[in-house]
């Protein structure tokens, strides 16, 4: 009955890490949009970024986003600045579930203050960047979530099952025996 759940939230809001565990509690394959980006690369997200910039990037974000979401039901887990475009937005909603894990830019700051791995957060102000972010994005996940869950301090099994609960709620998937 179910078919695809995409994760949408800024970097760090747990999207990989739920979408994993949501994943095996579904018995659903897990894909991370991201990895299959680099796959398509051949390189880092990061490198590529630099070399080509945003642009293209969103590009290649853009076709990879088209193809995962019509594919088999699963889990997907999009980068952070997915919502930035309309067509993947429309993409996202209108072929399966989303879920905006919800988390405040002093949260994710706690979480990702020592990251080097995400392109965007390498700035003197990492803080001000992701509340910046959150401005810009934050309407965005709501436009094309189906679900808000606020991630705050919650362990990632609560998280999983308040996902799941919605989910049944919506009668997205059977209910739990």
């Amino acid at each position: 009955m179910i078919g695809l759940v995409s994760l949408i939230g800024l970097p760090g809001s747990g999207k990989s890490t739920v979408g994993r565990q949501l994943a095996r509690r579904l018995q659903l394959p897990f894909i991370d949009s991201d990895h299959w980006i680099e796959a398509q690369l051949g390189c880092s997200i990061r490198e590529y970024f630099e070399r080509e910039g945003e642009a293209s990037f969103r590009d290649v974000e853009a076709q990879v986003i088209d193809e995962l979401t019509q594919g088999p039901p699963g889990i997907l887990s999009t980068g952070g600045g997915t919502v930035l475009r309309a067509e993947n937005r429309t993409n996202l909603q209108t072929r399966g579930k989303v879920i905006y894990l919800k988390s405040s830019p002093d949260e994710l700051f706690r979480r990702l203050r020592h990251d080097t791995q995400r392109p965007l957060l390498q700035v003197a102000d990492p803080l001000q960047r992701l509340r910046d972010l959150y401005t810009v994005r934050d309407p965005l996940y709501r436009q094309t979530a189906h679900f808000v869950i606020e991630t705050g301090r919650p362990s990632v099994a609560s998280l999983v099952n308040m996902i799941l609960m919605q989910l049944e709620l919506a009668g997205d998937i059977p209910q739990a025996n």
